[in-house]
């Protein structure tokens, strides 16, 4: 067996108000045999938050990710998402059964694409000059403000009643 890819991601989200419309960005870059491969992502919603753009950007990122057990290293400025993974939070949210947390929808998405890899996140200040981060805030802001927002359904509709579809 060959040793896992790493691939290197970088994360953002933004929200015009809280709740607003929002987006994210992600940027995945790996290097294979010397060659450097590189994804960009991006979504923009017409009313959501800034913390669950953020948790999607992880999301989206790691769903594009295709061999499982990938080495992953996740920078991110959300200290929110970063330290409910690294420092263990969301294993007891969800031992708990999401009981009055924001955003259950997204982290029960998020739990078995993370147990899929091996990922480690890495906080980083926001809008320090930091090359793939302003990149992934260029993507967040410009789909946030695009023609092309979706429906964040767990935010606009979290019990799942989607109505005549």
């Amino acid at each position: 067996m060959s040793d896992p890819q790493t691939i290197i991601m970088y994360t953002d989200g933004a929200a015009k108000g809280n709740p607003g419309p929002g987006g994210f960005g992600t940027v995945l870059l790996a290097r294979v045999n010397g060659k450097l491969y590189r994804k960009e992502l991006s979504e923009g919603f017409r009313k959501t938050t800034n913390n669950r753009m953020e948790l999607l950007a992880v999301i989206r990122g790691l769903e594009s990710v295709r061999n499982k057990g990938s080495r992953i290293q996740i920078y991110s400025d959300s200290k929110y998402v970063v330290e409910a993974v690294e420092k263990g939070w969301i294993w007891s949210w969800q031992k708990k059964g999401f009981a009055k947390k924001a955003n259950t929808d997204l982290w029960k998405q998020f739990i078995p694409l993370y147990k899929n890899h091996d990922v480690k996140f890495h906080w980083v200040k926001g809008h320090a000059g930091l090359e793939e981060n302003e990149r992934c805030d260029e993507l967040a802001v410009a789909a946030a403000e695009s023609g092309q927002l979706k429906i964040d359904k767990g935010y606009e509709n979290p019990e799942g009643d989607s109505g005549m579809f």
